[in-house]
């Protein structure tokens, strides 16, 4: 495949969404317009049954939420893993279910230390399951690691480990073009780099070229980096429930 094919299939986040912060610098995107209170309602769409089912949506979701929570194993271990950290999740204060972009399903707020669930995106109790699991895993880092999501390296990180533990299984990979059954070790850390990159450039308002180039300076260490779930997961296994087992081994009750 020539380099011209390889670039037209990067993804470039809008530069209309970039969000300078109070220096200057480029930093984040607008995904979540409710929670910069830049979501206006339309007569029209409210009309068209296209908007005004927020809460609606928001109290379906919240109820998925708390299901997660509950019995969910990995979402159950990334909890008791940040109550072993000192960072205790409040369901009220830390997990939050709103309207978003339609290209994201959640995040990670780092400034107010709390998680997106993006209502109108994950409707169903599997995507809202890897959701939590995928953002918690920032939330650990951030908690444990001093992580400064300002920083693209330490972003860079925490995105290959959340893309390594609750992305890239072979299935959902493959879905996507990013998996074989050939050299699957080297196609399952392609998956994670690619799935790191677009974070990355989800995240910040870089090239595509800074955000592969930071992927590629910490990746051996982050990608070996497994804590707290501590495997790779793979579909329809026990891993899951192996994996929430084996934590209290590792001191996260």
């Amino acid at each position: 495949m020539s380099e011209e094919k390889q670039e037209e299939k990067i993804y470039t986040p809008p530069p209309r969404k970039t969000i300078p912060d109070d220096q200057g610098e480029l930093w984040g995107h607008d995904l979540y317009p409710e929670r910069r209170k830049l979501k206006q309602k339309s007569v029209v769409n409210t009309l068209m049954m296209k908007e005004g089912k927020e809460e609606l949506d928001r109290y379906h979701c919240e109820k998925l939420v708390y299901k997660c929570v509950k019995k969910h194993p990995l979402v159950q271990l990334m909890t008791r893993a940040l109550k072993s950290s000192g960072c205790p999740i409040d369901l009220r204060r830390h997990l939050s279910c709103e309207e978003c972009d339609p290209s994201v399903t959640g995040g990670y707020d780092p400034e107010l230390n709390q998680i997106v669930i993006c209502q109108n995106n994950s409707k169903i109790e599997g995507i809202i399951g890897s959701v939590l699991t995928h953002e918690m895993i920032h939330m650990f880092d951030y908690c444990r690691n001093n992580l400064d999501f300002k920083n693209l390296d330490h972003l860079a990180c925490t995105e290959i480990r959340a893309a390594n533990l609750t992305y890239c299984s072979f299935m959902s990979a493959f879905v996507d073009g990013d998996a074989s059954p050939f050299n699957m070790k080297k196609k399952h850390q392609e998956c994670v780099k690619r799935r790191a990159m677009l974070s990355v450039l989800a995240a910040r308002g870089v090239t595509p070229q800074e955000a592969t180039a930071a992927v590629e300076r910490v990746f051996t260490r982050c990608y070996n980096d497994m804590e707290p779930i501590g495997r790779r997961i793979k579909r329809n296994t026990g891993d899951m429930d192996k994996a929430l087992y084996e934590a209290t081994l590792f001191g996260y009750d």
